[in-house]
């Protein structure tokens, strides 16, 4: 990566959604902000959507990102919950869109895999080592994790800029298991 780029990072949510901003020059990272959408006291699930819309376009519109780094839902076993998260993913790339911001879809494993070098680390990990990744001081991390996750997004997307694998894309844990055998096979 050469010259100066914002990146936006968001981790998808229907109670939280958390947003990250990483500011790079050259090859070097700094944390611009980070903080979450709290939409916990909305009770209608169509006008939380959007709350999301209109907060990611004042985050793009005040800092205005030249890329945007979102994670991919996972599988899990409640349809209801996946159907909710791909909605609240697709309400913020939808702000992307409307802004012409370019977004970058990665799997949770790859950005925990980016961030810790372990695909199965936990939230406090990968937030312990953004915070010295990143040069982040104690009384700066957020009390909800979901920021320091949408960080994780956007610094996992620095890190990934120039290699040839960043053009992957993973449409879940499944998909990423089966583009990766042999690293999986081999305990990563």
């Amino acid at each position: 990566m050469k010259g100066e780029k914002i990146i936006l990072g968001i981790d998808p949510g229907t109670n939280v959604m958390g947003y990250g901003l990483i500011k790079v020059t050259g090859n070097k990272a700094e944390m611009m902000a980070m903080g979450v959408i709290d939409m916990r006291r909305e009770d209608d699930p169509y006008l939380r959507l959007g709350r999301i819309f209109e907060r990611v376009t004042g985050i793009i519109d005040e800092f205005l990102p030249d890329e945007m780094a979102i994670e991919a839902p996972f599988f899990g076993k409640n349809i209801q919950s996946m159907l909710k998260l791909g909605r609240a993913q697709g309400v913020a790339i939808a702000a992307a869109i409307n802004h012409s911001v370019p977004i970058h879809e990665y799997a949770p494993m790859k950005i925990k895999m980016a961030i810790t070098g372990n695909g199965n680390a936990s939230k406090e990990q990968v937030a312990g080592m953004l915070q010295r990744l990143l040069h982040l001081k104690t009384e700066d991390m957020p009390h909800l994790m979901d920021a320091t996750d949408a960080l994780a997004a956007a610094y996992c997307h620095f890190m990934q800029a120039g290699k040839p694998e960043s053009d992957a894309h993973y449409r879940g844990w499944k998909d990423f298991i089966n583009k990766n055998k042999d690293k999986v096979n081999n305990g990563l």
